[in-house]
């Protein structure tokens, strides 16, 4: 039978007993007969009614996918066609989890490394039911949709983290097994296991090719994270090509060294042997769990599975009805969800359901048996902080000799343990050079999960990938410390959690050349301009103790990540009590030594506040008037209104000039171009650091000499 008439978009008419499954199907011919289209919906629906539950399940699971992304015209079809099966299997026979309540706090964490899947993610939120509609599987990777190109955590219920650079949420997820441990250890009570998860993630080839995977996997296999799991989507294809050309190491034997359990299943379509490798896995609470699942990218498509071409392009009409018919699926059918399949999969809700309600219960006993925790526990997980926390903080004494703000910052961190039982963190093997061992706190460790000491080693991309996985996770302020110039290790971390709301603290000693003799190689230059760069971020190089002090009230106050730039070498610790402004810090910038209707404004932040003060000083001391401004964190500072910028940068002063050991890019918004910036736009040297400083102009006399030839203009 052959029909030549044109086809058309909209839905053909309704047939009599119409089954619901076919309510989302586009027209094939409105000039179809009744009788041609009974016979469609017959033999469609028989092989529909043939098919298995989880079959059914796990075909809805790719055909959405892939259909989401031919309407988008954009994403990555190969690894949800593979992956359908592993995540149908956890999702639903093993995932702790509760759609209409995306924030309990007892679910299991789910974290898609290889985030690219994103589309299937999406397929799996829709059908459990967390609230997005099929509205928002068709506006996949469209304009203030709600299902964008990769996870992102702060936009989609039920998305734990921001993933999509390859192995950031496999770091994640230990970052969030380590906070349960932590926090397990800290309020569970014979009878009471009020904190009692499991981390599962799904990864790629190229999640465990990035190093960032591997400083991850080493420090969770070390540290023993029994409730961690990882299906691996062992497909062998990266954009590339094969995984031959790059990538033929042992994964497995890699990850038992790391000292993590690790399970087989040699087929990704293997329901049964998925299951059973996530039942072993989670019986195992001494060692994390890497469970290698051979699957094929693309599955179902007859020209493109197994290639790269599938990876990362929209499969194309006629590949897509081919691939659905392999599936036994509807060949014109879009974004078809059988009733069948929305019933069976929405039962999750209320298996979800029955699980909150019964931890609830408990709470509620655990809150009569031990009041103090279940308070503290709540004020934690509601990101809350304990009143006058605040006092706390220390005060400093004035002192010409002073203090290096790193020595400063361990004091203010060690007092902050005290009031502070959430902050947890710890240096990429540079605690007693970054000040950040609290003694009193002890180490978090395989026989002790209490403490709040985190010894990273030398991890720092890993370390700052795990701290963003804490601080998600909830109930732990995470810090994470190294030497400035290793933040470029950190950098994708902190961009990253500052787009997922990862509210962490990023303590960064040796800030400058002032650092001395180690030479250019450990002396950051750019850094300080290139972490202002990130959108949203804070960062605060304070100049003396109390503004240490002050930054990290800040860091504690803030809604998302804040950095601190800490001092290897001495500053003086001022008396603010003589100056205009006793602490202006929490503005980002304040006028510090003041003068009416100024001739010159000079701009001094971190250790160079001090060569701005001492030149503003000689400045009024020969008549000049002259104004130094403090300015600890120009992102702060831009975001106070326009009387307060006016108030500490009056634009009738056009001669002003700015100090930092750091390049000079950035400071350029607050001299003008009439004005001058001493900085280093070079490398540093090898030398004792007040050589370096002389050497490099970074003095008094050069800072005063700058003022007045801008005067005399």
């Amino acid at each position: 039978m052959q029909n030549t008439a044109k086809a058309v978009a909209p839905p053909f008419p309704a047939l009599r007993g119409r089954p619901a499954e076919l309510e989302q199907w586009p027209a094939y011919d409105l000039a179809l007969t009744e009788e041609m289209e009974t016979s469609m919906k017959t033999e469609w629906q028989e092989k529909l009614d043939g098919m298995d539950v989880d079959s059914l399940c796990i075909q809805t699971l790719r055909t959405l996918a892939i259909d989401a992304i031919q309407k988008a015209n954009s994403g990555h079809p190969g690894a949800p066609m593979g992956c359908a099966p592993m995540a149908y299997v956890l999702w639903m026979r093993h995932l702790r989890h509760n759609p209409r309540d995306a924030k309990w706090s007892n679910r299991d964490r789910f974290v898609l490394s290889n985030g690219h899947a994103s589309s299937m993610l999406y397929a799996l939120l829709h059908l459990t039911g967390y609230g997005v509609s099929m509205d928002d599987l068709k506006s996949f990777r469209q304009w203030e949709a709600i299902t964008p190109g990769h996870p992102e955590n702060h936009c989609t219920p039920g998305v734990e983290t921001t993933t999509g650079p390859l192995g950031q949420g496999f770091a994640n997820a230990v970052g969030f097994a380590i906070a349960e441990a932590h926090l397990a250890e800290r309020f569970n009570r014979p009878g009471f296991s009020v904190v009692d998860q499991m981390t599962y993630t799904l990864v790629g080839d190229g999640c465990l090719m990035e190093g960032v995977s591997a400083e991850a996997a080493s420090l969770a296999g070390h540290l023993r994270l029994g409730k961690l799991v990882a299906l691996y989507d062992d497909n062998g294809i990266t954009i590339d090509g094969s995984t031959a050309n790059t990538f033929t190491e042992d994964v497995a034997k890699r990850f038992q060294a790391y000292g993590w359990q690790t399970l087989r299943v040699s087929d990704g379509n293997d329901l049964g042997a998925i299951d059973a490798a996530l039942a072993e896995a989670r019986a195992n609470v001494h060692q994390p769990t890497l469970i290698l699942v051979k699957t094929h990218i693309g599955y179902g498509s007859p020209n493109m599975q197994d290639t790269s071409a599938v990876h990362g392009s929209p499969l194309g009409a006629e590949e897509i009805r081919l691939t659905k018919r392999f599936y036994g699926w509807p060949e014109e059918a879009s974004f078809l969800v059988p009733e069948r399949v929305r019933a069976f999969m929405a039962a999750v809700q209320e298996r979800g359901a029955a699980l909150q309600a019964e931890w609830e219960s408990l709470f509620e006993r655990y809150e009569r048996a031990h009041p103090e925790l279940a308070a503290e526990f709540t004020r934690r997980l509601a990101g809350e902080l304990p009143a006058d926390w605040a006092t706390a903080l220390p005060v400093f004494p004035v002192s010409e000799k002073g203090m290096a703000t790193r020595a400063a910052g361990g004091k203010v961190l060690e007092a902050l343990h005290g009031v502070l039982p959430e902050l947890v963190g710890g240096s990429a093997d540079l605690a007693e050079s970054n000040k950040t061992w609290v003694k009193a706190s002890g180490a978090f460790s395989q026989a002790s999960r209490a403490g709040r000491n985190v010894m990273f080693g030398v991890r720092e991309h890993g370390m700052a990938a795990v701290c963003n996985g804490m601080a998600l996770y909830g109930g732990i302020l995470p810090y994470g410390a190294t030497f400035l110039v290793f933040s470029d290790y950190m950098r994708p971390c902190v961009r990253l959690g500052v787009l997922a709301h990862a509210k962490c603290i990023w303590i960064w000693t040796h800030d400058s050349i002032g650092l001395g003799e180690d030479g250019p190689t450990h002396q950051p230059v750019e850094h300080l301009a290139a972490l202002r760069a990130i959108p949203f971020f804070h960062l605060f190089r304070p100049a003396d103790a109390n503004e240490t002090a002050e930054a990290f009230k800040a860091a504690v106050l803030a809604p998302g990540p804040v950095g601190l730039a800490l001092t290897r070498q001495n500053v003086p610790t001022l008396d603010r009590n003589a100056l205009a402004s006793a602490s202006g810090t929490a503005r980002g910038g304040y006028v510090l030594l003041d003068q009416d209707a100024p001739e010159v404004i000079l701009i001094g932040t971190g250790s160079e506040l001090h060569i701005a003060l001492a030149a503003g000083r000689q400045l009024q001391a020969e008549g000049v008037r002259a104004r130094v401004v403090s300015m600890p964190c120009t992102s702060l500072f831009d975001a106070q209104d326009e009387a307060y910028r006016e108030q500490v940068l009056p634009r009738g002063c056009r001669a002003r000039v700015a100090i930092e050991a750091g390049c000079s890019f950035g400071w350029e918004r607050y001299v003008g171009l009439e004005g001058k910036v001493l900085g280093i736009d070079r490398f540093g040297a090898s030398a004792p650091a007040e050589e370096i400083y002389s050497q490099l102009g970074l003095t008094v006399e050069a800072m005063v000499a700058a003022a007045r030839s801008l005067l005399q203009r």
